[in-house]
């Protein structure tokens, strides 16, 4: 009996310390997650400004080679491959000149036409303006016979001098009919050879248009670099939409006049195009110095520099991105063979260096209904204050709005609790 009484007696006091140990852990979490979440206060120091940002290599000089302005279609003969090298002056492109050197071919025999039609024409005139001379002479002829037989009427009777005198009147009106007739050919030749040179000029100039076009049959690099060969947006049939790929140009290919063919990158001189958020773009300037690696070439580090900003922000309206955007230029210090346009870089921006400023790492920092926050602990509880960012780096946000010393989450409580309004403003290195 005793020993039942003892069993019993341990049993109840182990049911005992196990509620209390169950109600003390009850009160803990009843008491909330505070003491689970992790804090850091305000600092007051010197914070130096750094840039990251992701970007794509470009060539600030290129050349666009476009099909020829002709009309019907054009076919390719020849093409460059895309990545191949050229120097200024190669042949990057070749259309077949079929078409054209026929027209060539059309105009020269037009014009060798017309120049025959301008010797033969030449020579009737001549013949004719020597004949006329002959038929002038004799009516010249005539007409001084005439007046000199008028002139001896006295000595004839009425009836010889009345026929004397008709003579005369018919010979005058020979004369002056073939002079008449004299003008109007020499006129009417005049207009024939006039028609003729016409014919003649445009056939010319024909076989100017034709040799121009035969000769823009063949593309030419205006400088040396990287060819870069289109998409052929003919092959689609006339549709296209968003998202849709085509297939670059190729020989055999048919296009039409004005369409791009091929682009030339001089890679002598390389860039870089990135896009930056509103809230560092007071923290880069033109002239600031910059380092950049090529994911292409881990093992490499560029010295740059920034080219220019953008004045106006942008949106990419086929992004999910609600955050506008700067344009940034960096130029490189020095030329690479290895450096290619379109291939991606990190930037790291040097700025300058701030002193005496308050900051918090930057996951301290939370979005909520587009304004910048921070979860200040007040008590054992935390409440959202609404902060003003001056500055913001890969790790650091410098700000107005909390005095030295507070005490912030660095994760978010609400998420903590089962809400999910808010979230932190941090993003890895690359995606400033």
């Amino acid at each position: 009996m005793k020993k039942r009484t003892k069993l019993r007696v341990v049993l109840a006091i182990s049911i005992v310390v196990a509620a209390v140990a169950g109600v003390a852990v009850s009160l803990a979490k009843l008491r909330g997650p505070e003491a689970e979440i992790p804090t850091v206060r305000v600092v007051r120091g010197d914070v130096a400004l750094q840039v990251f940002a992701t970007g794509d290599l470009r060539s600030p000089r290129t050349a666009t080679l476009v099909a020829p302005s002709v009309g019907g279609t054009l076919q390719i003969v020849e093409l460059a491959k895309t990545g191949a090298t050229v120097h200024a002056g190669d042949v990057v492109v070749q259309f077949d000149p079929s078409e054209q050197e026929y027209s060539l071919e059309q105009a020269r025999s037009q014009l060798a036409a017309a120049e025959e039609k301008i010797i033969k024409m030449k020579a009737d005139t001549a013949v004719q303006v020597a004949t006329d001379q002959v038929s002038l002479l004799h009516a010249q002829y005539d007409v001084k016979r005439a007046q000199l037989d008028v002139s001896l009427n006295e000595l004839k009777s009425a009836i010889e001098g009345k026929e004397n005198d008709l003579a005369l009147e018919g010979a005058q009106r020979k004369l002056e009919q073939i002079q008449q007739d004299i003008q109007s050919r020499a006129a009417s030749n005049e207009a024939q050879l006039a028609v003729l040179d016409e014919q003649r000029n445009k056939a010319q100039l024909d076989m100017k248009v034709a040799q121009q076009h035969i000769d823009s049959m063949t593309l030419r690099s205006p400088i040396a670099g990287l060819v870069t060969v289109k998409e052929n947006r003919d092959a689609s049939g006339g549709f296209f939409f968003e998202g849709m790929t085509l297939p670059e140009f190729r020989q055999g290919d048919l296009t039409q006049a004005g369409r791009p063919i091929v682009q030339v990158m001089d890679t002598t001189q390389m860039e870089v195009l990135a896009r930056v958020p509103e809230n560092v773009r007071a923290d880069i300037s033109a002239g600031q110095t910059a380092e950049i690696r090529v994911d292409a070439l881990p093992e490499r580090t560029y010295s740059a520099k920034v080219k220019t900003v953008a004045g106006q922000a942008t949106q990419d309206i086929f992004s999910d991105d609600p955050m506008r955007r700067f344009d940034v230029i960096f130029s490189l210090d020095a030329s690479d063979p290895g450096l290619k346009p379109g291939l991606s870089s990190q930037i790291q921006v040097v700025g300058e260096q701030l002193r005496k400023v308050l900051y918090l790492p930057r996951q301290a920092l939370f979005l909520r209904d587009g304004k910048a926050i921070v979860y200040a602990k007040v008590g054992r509880s935390f409440e959202p204050r609404v902060v003003q960012v001056k500055h913001m780096t890969e790790s650091e946000v410098v700000l107005e709005g909390l005095p030295e010393g507070a005490e912030v989450a660095l994760v978010n409580p609400e998420k903590s609790n089962g809400s999910a309004s808010a979230g932190p403003v941090v993003a890895p290195r690359g995606t400033t």
